[in-house]
């Protein structure tokens, strides 16, 4: 992980902020795309850039099966107009 640490990139102007490119082969490392969230957060004398977690919907629905959601679902007798004959 040595390279990481020699790598230099450039403040420009954006606006009334600064930007920071990252360079193509940490960004590819990392795996970020244009549009991608990070957060910044300060440290010291440093700034960290974390990335948000990444979602897939097998992750997400990890452990959903019929059972454990029956819970959710258990809905009382019928009482009114949602009584279907």
């Amino acid at each position: 992980m040595g390279y990481l640490l020699d790598m230099q990139a450039q403040l420009t102007r954006w606006g009334s902020s600064l930007g920071l490119r990252i360079p193509k082969s940490l960004a590819g490392r990392f795996r970020l795309t244009e549009g991608m969230r990070v957060t910044l957060e300060p440290d010291g004398d440093r700034i960290v850039i974390s990335m948000s977690p990444r979602y897939t919907l097998a992750s997400l629905l990890e452990g959903m099966t019929p059972d454990a959601m029956q819970d959710a679902f258990a809905w009382d007798d019928d009482q009114g107009r949602e009584i279907v004959d």
